[in-house]
Order: structure tokens, then sequence, then C-alpha cells
């Protein structure tokens, strides 16, 4: 069983890293967003969106291998998922490309709550 600890954070932070290909400007974020950025402050926003992805990717991953960062990397992955899924089920209406964004975050939080139950289940056994 503590094997899903690793591998859950490993998922999800495949999943946040992926968005940081958005650094390389509007092109790319046009393809993983699914929407013309050609306003500079649109650009501005979404690649600083793409650094913030990079370094909770980062955190996730490291966290995989370092049992000490697991409850903040944790705490910090299942709420940028779940917030983002709050917001989509809010607004509503996300175009294709947005949508597959929305079935990776409900991936990468399912991942991240085997993963938290697992810990805690550990921590409760080892006492």
């Amino acid at each position: 069983m503590r094997h899903l600890i690793p591998v859950g954070l490993l998922i999800a932070a495949i999943i946040h890293l992926l968005p940081l290909a958005g650094v390389l400007g509007g092109a790319r974020l046009e393809r993983l967003y699914g929407i013309p950025v050609d306003e500079p402050n649109l650009d501005i926003l979404l690649r600083h969106r793409a650094v913030l992805f990079g370094l909770l990717g980062l955190l996730l991953l490291t966290a995989a291998f370092l049992p000490t960062l697991r409850p903040p990397a944790l705490i910090a992955g299942i709420v940028s998922a779940a917030s983002f899924l709050v917001i989509v089920a809010r607004v509503g209406m996300p175009n294709a490309a947005i949508a597959r964004v929305v079935t990776a975050d409900w991936v990468a939080l399912c991942s991240l709550l085997v993963a938290a139950a697992v810990h805690a289940m550990d921590r409760q056994a080892t006492g």
C-alpha cells in the first residue's frame, strides 16, 4: 500500500508539470488552453500560471522521494486541483482544451486523495 503514496504524487507531478511548456509563449499557451493569447496581459498571467504549476509539480515530484515533504505537497496539490474543479463547476461550459484539463485535474485529485489516505493510515499505524 505504501507505494501508492509516491505513485499518486508522481501522477499529480506529471499533470502539474505539463503546463510548464506555456512559459515558452503564446503559441504554446493557445495549444494548452484552446484560447487566443493575443493580449499581453493574458500572456503574462498565463505564463506566470505555468511557472506556478512548474513549482507545484516540482514539489510533488520531490515529495514522491522525500517523505518529509509529503504533507505540504499533498495539501498544495489537493487544494490546487480541487479549487480548479470548483471554479470550472461554478463558471461552466469549458472549451475542449479546458475540458481536457478538467479530466487531468480529476485524475490528479483522485491520485492525491488516495496518496493522502494511505499516508494518513500509515502515520496512524506507525504512531
